[in-house]
């Protein structure tokens, strides 16, 4: 490996993650703005920003095939151009059929990041420090969140939002050129395998008990994160707790700062109780239990602080994440990339259906109930999804370790 991978090789990949969330958070800032350029209802704007998530469906099964066959370098460059097409297409968008198009293009070009970065994780990194490797990429997805809330809003006032969407396109290119000639090439890893031999490793993970233990719950818990963090947040804040635009962008920065805060402290807090003999389902545990307070201050718009709900809802809420070190460590090097672009394919979707739905559920039930308690139903469902998915997971048991399976 060369001097300093971690500026040459992770910290490339982790801005790739930065952009990914940045275009996955900036709908809310502008949501204001093609709600009334566009005149969407709730169902039209869940249903266009959550496009950017069926993009990532669409292609995390392709991606892990690819990253396992070209490695993360090859495929990431390709795929930034993508999004760098669709973020355009999107500036230049008239309609609200256009710009889910292009967000769906943006998506798929965006799809890649996360994955790319664990897959370069479990190439350079030993399995122990799974964990922190991959909380630390998750960290400049926080980073993205920020920019995207109210720094994004007040560019979108000053430039407009079409604009902002030029200067992404010129911020994704750059950030490709970063990845194509400073991150090393690991050619050695990556041999070339017969597609058939590809194929099989997906069914071997789609057969892993493991696998069905872990997924569910990073689907339903960092799904519904998501689905709330890019969008709902801040349509709740308007529609619940009555906020102004600026104002709802300003406290998204607090869930922001506490994401990105909570990732990185998570990485950390894993990787040492993992040393002690705890495991990381413990952690996962403790972290669900204080998200789930936060959910529930919300689904009962309780008399709490607002900050202090995003502080905790932010720090906790991406937690389950620490489920891809576990799938990453248990496959092992050869699978690592299918395996977690398996797991990626079921968070994406149900995130995506979980935003599209949110919006679906808040007009259907307000034609009956107060706009409070639609929200409340909607994200009072979600919760309930998760205890069951994580009382799944917890039931299970998991090493830290490399099965057999790693070297099929």
């Amino acid at each position: 490996m060369t001097k300093h991978p971690l500026l040459r090789a992770l910290g490339p990949f982790a801005a790739g993650y930065f952009t990914s969330y940045l275009f996955r958070v900036v709908n809310a800032a502008i949501s204001d703005d093609l709600v009334r350029e566009l005149q969407l209802s709730n169902t039209d704007l869940g249903l266009m920003t959550s496009m950017y998530l069926y993009g990532f469906v669409l292609f995390q099964l392709p991606l892990g095939l690819l990253l396992d066959r070209f490695g993360p370098r090859l495929v990431q460059t390709g795929l930034l151009l993508v999004a760098a097409l669709g973020a355009g297409l999107f500036a230049l968008g008239t309609n609200a059929v256009e710009l889910a198009g292009a967000r769906l293009l943006i998506g798929v070009g965006l799809g890649g990041c996360l994955m790319s970065a664990f897959k370069a994780n479990a190439m350079w990194l030993p399995p122990e420090r799974l964990a922190l490797g991959n909380s630390a990429v998750v960290t400049f997805g926080g980073l993205g969140f920020l920019a995207g809330t109210y720094p994004a809003n007040l560019a979108a006032d000053l430039i407009g939002w079409r604009a902002l969407f030029f200067v992404l396109v010129g911020f994704t290119l750059t950030v490709t050129a970063t990845i194509y000639f400073l991150v090393p090439r690991r050619d050695d890893d990556h041999h070339p395998v017969a597609f058939s031999q590809q194929i099989k490793g997906y069914f071997d993970i789609f057969r892993d008990g493991i696998f069905w233990r872990v997924t569910p719950m990073v689907a339903t818990i960092s799904g519904t994160f998501i689905a709330v963090q890019t969008l709902w947040a801040t349509r709740w804040m308007g529609d619940v707790a009555g906020l102004e635009r600026h104002d709802a962008g300003q406290q998204l920065m607090i869930l922001g700062l506490a994401f990105a805060t909570g990732s990185l402290s998570t990485g950390f807090i894993a990787d040492a109780a993992q040393r002690r003999g705890i495991a990381l389902k413990f952690i996962v545990g403790t972290a669900f239990s204080l998200y789930a307070m936060a959910q529930l201050a919300m689904i009962f718009a309780l008399p709490i602080a607002l900050p202090l709900i995003w502080l905790v809802y932010g720090f906790t809420g991406q937690a389950a994440n620490l489920g891809y070190a576990t799938l990453g460590a248990h496959f092992g090097k050869r699978l690592a990339g299918r395996a977690q672009s398996a797991a990626n394919l079921l968070l994406f979707l149900a995130s995506a259906l979980f935003q599209s739905s949110i919006g679906w559920a808040i007009d259907y039930l307000s034609s009956t109930l107060a706009v409070t308690d639609a929200y409340a139903v909607a994200l009072g469902t979600l919760l309930v999804l998760q205890v069951v998915a994580f009382a799944w997971y917890a039931s299970g048991r998991y090493a830290l370790v490399q099965r057999a399976v790693a070297t099929r």
